[in-house]
């Protein structure tokens, strides 16, 4: 029997895409007001724990992608590196955490987009639109993510335009500010922010895909990084010296809100479409990784297998796409956005930590950067997890718990027959 397999589409620039796609969005439109409420002006610095540990992630992300140029992602690495247990817990994280990244970019999306009233049913047409363009190939993929972030980097660039033409809010950048809600509060802003950098993670899923992938991937990851980092800090700064981290806190549209307290009413709008266009690009990613993911999981039977099914002619994962689409739907039916980016915080530094582990034990030949990377991450991954919002923890937790009784009982039976 031949094993089913991806086919090699995607450049240097379609993988710094999907990369930027993923991050750019779900960071800048999503996390910052939760993350001033745990620390005001303090996310400042949150956001730069968050990137040096987002850092460290990334580069031990591709030191393993060089290694294991397959689907998967961590999962991958953790399981031929360390053991499927491991593995599995990686790509559990990855799969529970990113479908409620899922739903919240879909609700977001339908929050900018959609009549009052009507959020629900346009989020629901969004995700299974979303599906259908990647049901036709990952070149489909890469070719919208492109437009999308050059619309979003577009609107962004206005809101940041808007912003420096406003007065300073008096005093958000005074030292009292910076340190008002103590090391605890940044500590947990810097959880929140982390997940907004987890996009090059789909990079790393999409590895059968990606032509030359122990050169593409490596260097796809660290420009996507640089990239979203960059933006991410022009627009924290724009966003609280508009509005102070007071208001910043209060509001679900932190960038729209800027943008109109600076004077520039024709400008909102502008910042309303980026803001949807946004969602779509990181809903359009993130549907493509976790079904790379699952199809990586079920190929090894830690998923039912028939998730593994390649399309014969659109060469993509088609049955595992069509999965994640499912249980999307039926979580925008019913979550509820307050929470998620914890809940998907906690998955996702899990997956990670999994990856600096599995990292720092790989030998000299096979090693790109220097240990103490590994160690920043995998350190920093357990200290923000533990910081998160107590509800996030203990729900990630559960799931987690869940995930592994699954798998305990599979092997049980696998045995037994």
């Amino acid at each position: 029997m031949v094993t089913p397999s991806l086919q090699r589409r995607l450049g240097l620039g379609d993988a710094v895409f999907i990369g930027l796609g993923s991050m750019i969005g779900a960071g800048v439109f999503a996390a910052f007001g939760p993350a001033a409420a745990a620390a005001g002006s303090g996310l400042l610095v949150g956001l730069a724990i968050a990137a040096l540990v987002a850092f460290g992630n990334a580069t031990s992300t591709a030191q393993l992608a060089v290694a294991h140029p397959t689907s998967g992602g961590t999962y991958a690495y953790g399981r031929a590196e360390l053991g499927p247990w491991w593995g599995f817990v990686a790509g559990w994280g990855f799969v529970v955490g990113k479908l409620a990244s899922c739903a919240a970019m879909a609700l977001t999306f339908a929050a900018y987009a959609a009549p009052p009233g009507w959020e629900r049913p346009v989020a629901i047409v969004t995700v299974a639109a979303l599906a259908a363009v990647n049901w036709f190939g990952v070149t489909r993929t890469a070719q919208a993510t492109r437009v999308i972030v050059v619309v979003v980097l577009l609107a962004l660039a206005v809101a940041i335009a808007a912003g420096g033409a406003a007065p300073d809010h008096a005093g958000w950048l005074a030292p009292e500010a910076l340190w008002s809600e103590g090391a605890y509060g940044i500590l947990q802003s810097a959880g929140l922010l982390f997940f907004a950098f987890a996009g090059y993670a789909r990079i790393a899923t999409m590895g059968e895909e990606v032509r030359d992938p122990a050169r593409t991937i490596p260097r796809a990851i660290i420009l996507a990084f640089v990239g979203a980092l960059i933006v991410y800090t022009l627009v924290a700064v724009t966003v609280l010296s508009t509005l102070g981290p007071e208001a910043t806190a209060a509001s679900t549209e932190p960038v729209a809100a800027a943008t109109a307290a600076a004077g520039w009413a024709w400008a909102e709008p502008v910042v309303r479409v980026g803001a949807a266009a946004a969602s779509l690009g990181a809903l359009l990613a993130l549907i493509a990784g976790i079904g790379r993911t699952t199809f990586a999981m079920a190929h090894e039977g830690d998923l039912p297998r028939a998730l593994s099914a390649v399309h014969p002619r659109w060469r993509v994962p088609h049955r595992a796409d069509l999965a994640i689409a499912v249980v999307v739907i039926v979580a925008v039916l019913v979550a509820d956005l307050r929470g998620v980016i914890g809940f998907s915080s906690f998955g996702v530094l899990l997956y990670y930590l999994v990856a600096n582990v599995a990292a720092l034990r790989q030998r000299a030949g096979a090693r790109r950067y220097p240990r103490v990377l590994q160690v920043v991450g995998a350190a920093g991954c357990v200290v923000l997890g533990m910081t998160l919002p107590w509800q996030s923890v203990v729900a990630g937790a559960l799931v987690v718990a869940a995930g592994i009784v699954y798998r305990m009982l599979r092997l049980r039976l696998t045995r037994a027959a």
